[in-house]
């Protein structure tokens, strides 16, 4: 199943409560060419889903591509700068490991941030050790709900009970979803586990 495939599968049905609502463009392997391809149909498809499309980095190619908007690692252009770009409306959501981090997004106005990575992963070569669960919660607690967090690393079916009971108010996963058999029914689960009411926190 290509890429496309997946991503129309885990976005359709507007009504369904667990579907994806936010997909990111990030494939360090594709050329700039490829890149624009394969945005623009994704463009098409998020759009047509109503759902969230940003692309990982490249606040031009998220500009040529009308995405909703740019994830930014801690190397990349800052959010001022992606607000200039692509518009104040524009979703900017940044990585972040640590406290300073999280007080620096917060302060440029990010819309997110993405702690991790809270598990270990093989999906970014570049990603640093685990921070884990608990190091996640401490994060969560820091924000004082000023802003966000998003879950990312390592994260799957076994494990996103754990980052939703670290009060984390979503998961970015690649692997879980683009590499199971059953893409549509791994993203649904995922989305469950996560909409899950009542779950106890972690102590």
């Amino acid at each position: 199943m290509t890429v496309e495939q997946i991503v129309a599968q885990v976005t359709s049905s507007s009504s369904h409560p667990n579907r994806v609502t936010f997909v990111q463009l990030r494939d360090k392997r594709l050329s700039r060419e490829q890149s624009l391809h394969l945005g623009k149909v994704l463009r098409h498809i998020t759009a047509q889903a109503n759902v969230a499309f940003v692309v990982n980095d490249d606040i031009q190619l998220a500009a040529l591509l009308q995405a909703d908007g740019v994830h930014l690692g801690q190397e990349d252009e800052s959010v001022s700068v992606a607000r200039h770009v692509l518009g104040n409306d524009a979703i900017v959501g940044v990585s972040a490991d640590c406290e300073q981090q999280i007080d620096v997004a917060i302060a440029h106005g990010a819309d997110y941030v993405g702690v991790g990575p809270v598990f270990a992963t093989s999906s970014k070569a570049d990603a640093g050790d685990a921070i884990g669960e608990y190091r996640l919660r401490q994060l969560v607690e820091y924000t004082r709900s000023r802003i966000p967090v998003v879950a990312i690393g390592g994260i799957d079916a076994t494990n996103a009970s754990l980052c939703k009971r670290a009060g984390a108010d979503g998961v970015a996963v690649i692997s879980a979803i683009m590499r199971n058999e059953n893409p549509q029914h791994a993203a649904y689960h995922l989305s469950s586990i996560m909409n899950a009411p009542n779950v106890a926190p972690l102590t």
